[in-house]
C-alpha cells in the first residue's frame, strides 16, 4: 500500500521507506537505501537485494530523489502564544513541529508557563503523549515563577522528566542565587542551559547597540552583555562538576570565550539560533518588529564567527528558538512589541541554506540539527541505525516553497523570512514508527 493520506499509521504497522537517498551520521557517503520499521523501530537498513525481498510491508513508501534522515532535534522551542490557551497551541506547535520534520523538542519554560512545578511537566507530558506528534523533553524552571529569586524543587522536577534546568531569557540578578543554584545542580548533576544575558546589561535594549539602533533611537544591548554573563559563569563553575550549555549565543567575543572554555577542560556547550546565522542588526530594517528577538542580531562581524564557532566545534548544534507570538504583539511600536521569531518549519530549510553558503556537506549540515543536539539533551537511539526508536524525516532538497500562511502550519507568522522563497521541503515525518506528517500532493 502506498502513502496516500495525511491519516496516521497505526502504531505497529510495518514500513517500507523505499529508494531514499539515506544520510547516516557514521558515514559521509549518500547512498540509496531502503529502510524497514516494525514495532516502532528501525529493523533493516539497505538495499532491495538484502532486506526488501524479506519483509512484507503494510505501509510503503516511495522516496526516490529524496533525503531520507533522522528526524530533527530541537534544542529550543515554546510550544505557546501569548494570551491564547495553551491546549490548543501546544497541539497546533507540535503539529507544526512534525510539519517541519521535527520529531524531539526541548520545551523552555517562560513567565506565562514557567514549568517551576511538577504539575506543570506533568500537563506537558501528558498532552505530547496524547498528541501523539513529536517527543517532548521539558526544561524545568532554576527558580520559581522564573523571578530569581527562590530554586525550584529540581530534583522533584526531574523526577518527572526535566532534562536540565534554566533562566530562559529571565537571568539571575543576583549572583548568589545563581551560584546556589549552580552548587546545587552540580550536587545531582542537572544540566544547567543558560541565555547568556547580564540582568543590567541585556535586559532593557531592543536591538544590537551599534549604528543601527542609534541611527533609529533604539536602546542598544552591547556584545558585553552576553560575555560579561557568560565569564561569571565560568567562575562560578570552575570548582564544580557541571555541565552548563549556554543558549542562542550571538557575539563573537561570546564564541571566543566558549572557544578558550573548552580548551581549558570545562565542561560546556553551546547552540546557536539558525536565524542569527543568516541575519544582522541591518535586517531590522526600518523597524521590523519580526527581527525583534533575543538575544538581538548583532553585526556581520559577529554572524561571520558564529559560523566558524560551528565549524570548528566551539558551538555545538543550531536551534530554531521558536518563539510564536500572536500578531497583535507584534504589530506595535519596535520597543513594545513582543521579541521572539517562529522556526519550527523553518530549521530544515535554513538550515540546509547556510550549509550551501558556507560550502559544508550535507552530512554534517544535518548533524547540527539531529545527531549534535540530541548529545546536548542526553537522548540516545535518535540516528538513523538499525535498532534505534523510528524517528525518520524524508524531504526534498531542491523544492522551493514560500514562507505565509497558506504553506505554514504554526497558528504563527511572526517571521522575517514572511514572504520570502526559500528551498527544502518536508515530505514525510515518522515519530515512533508513526507517519505523523505528509505533505500534500
Amino acid at each position: 500500500m502506498n502513502s496516500n493520506s495525511n491519516s496516521p499509521v497505526n502504531f505497529h504497522s510495518r514500513i517500507l521507506i523505499k529508494g531514499g537517498t539515506v544520510i547516516e551520521s557514521n558515514s559521509e557517503k549518500n547512498i540509496t537505501k531502503d529502510i524497514c520499521i516494525a514495532n516502532k523501530k528501525i529493523i533493516a537498513i539497505g538495499n532491495e537485494n538484502n532486506i526488501s525481498v524479506d519483509f512484507t510491508p503494510d505501509f510503503e513508501i516511495n522516496a526516490k530523489n529524496k533525503i531520507v534522515c533522522a528526524g530533527l532535534v530541537e534544542c529550543s522551542a515554546k510550544l505557546s502564544e501569548s494570551g491564547e490557551k495553551y491546549k490548543m497551541n501546544i497541539e497546533s506547535e507540535l503539529r507544526a513541529a512534525v510539519a517541519g520534520g521535527v520529531t524531539s523538542i526541548v520545551c523552555t519554560p517562560d513567565k506565562n508557563f514557567s514549568l517551576d512545578h511538577t504539575g506543570a511537566v506533568k500537563m506537558l507530558i501528558s498532552k505530547s503523549v496524547a498528541f501523539n506528534k513529536a517527543h517532548i523533553y521539558p526544561l524545568g524552571a532554576l527558580t520559581e515563577g522564573l523571578h530569581g529569586k527562590k530554586l525550584t524543587e529540581m530534583a522533584k522536577l526531574s523526577d518527572e522528566g526535566c532534562v536540565g534546568f534554566t533562566q530562559a531569557n529571565y537571568p539571575i540578578a543576583d549572583t548568589q542565587v545563581l551560584m546556589r543554584a549552580l552548587q546545587y545542580a552540580s550536587s545531582f548533576n542537572y544540566k544547567v542551559w543558560l541565555n547568556p544575558i547580564d540582568p543590567w546589561l541585556g535586559f532593557d535594549g531592543v536591538a544590537n547597540s551599534g549604528s543601527v539602533s542609534t541611527r533609529l533611537g533604539l536602546s542598544g544591548t552591547p556584545n558585553q552583555s552576553e560575555s560579561i554573563s557568560i565569564l561569571t559563569v565560568l567562575e562560578l563553575i570552575r570548582d564544580l562538576d557541571i555541565c552548563i550549555h549556554f543558549c542562542r549565543v550571538s557575539s563573537e567575543r561570546g564564541v571566543q570565550i566558549i572557544r578558550k572554555a573548552k580548551e581549558d577542560g570545562l565542561k560546556v556547550s553551546a547552540d546557536v539560533g539558525i536565524h542569527h546565522l543568516h541575519l544582522t542588526h541591518f535586517d531590522i530594517g526600518d523597524f521590523n518588529s519580526n527581527s525583534k528577538s533575543i538575544p538581538p542580531f548583532r553585526s556581520e562581524r559577529d554572524r561571520e564567527a558564529l559560523t566558524d564557532g560551528l565549524l570548528d566545534g566551539t558551538i555545538d548544534c543550531i536551534c530554531s528558538d521558536h518563539t510564536p507570538i500572536d500578531t497583535e504583539l507584534k504589530n506595535l511600536p519596535f520597543d513594545d512589541a513582543e521579541p521572539g521569531l517562529m522556526g519550527l518549519e523553518l530549521l530544515l530549510p535554513l538550515t540546509l541554506k547556510w550549509g550551501i553558503e558556507n560550502k559544508v556537506s550535507l552530512q554534517k549540515t544535518l548533524s547540527f540539527i539531529t545527531s549534535k543536539s540530541s548529545k546536548i539533551i542526553g537522548i540516545k537511539n535518535t540516528e538513523l541505525e538499525v535498532g534505534n526508536r523510528a524517528d525518520i524525516l524524508i524531504f526534498d532538497e531542491h523544492q522551493s516553497w514560500t514562507v505565509n500562511s497558506t504553506n505554514l502550519v504554526t497558528k504563527a507568522l511572526n517571521s522575517p523570512f514572511y514572504g520570502y522563497e526559500i528551498q527544502g521541503r518536508v515530505q514525510q515525518t515518522i515519530v515512533g514508527g508513526l507517519c505523523v506528517y505528509r505533505a500534500e500532493d
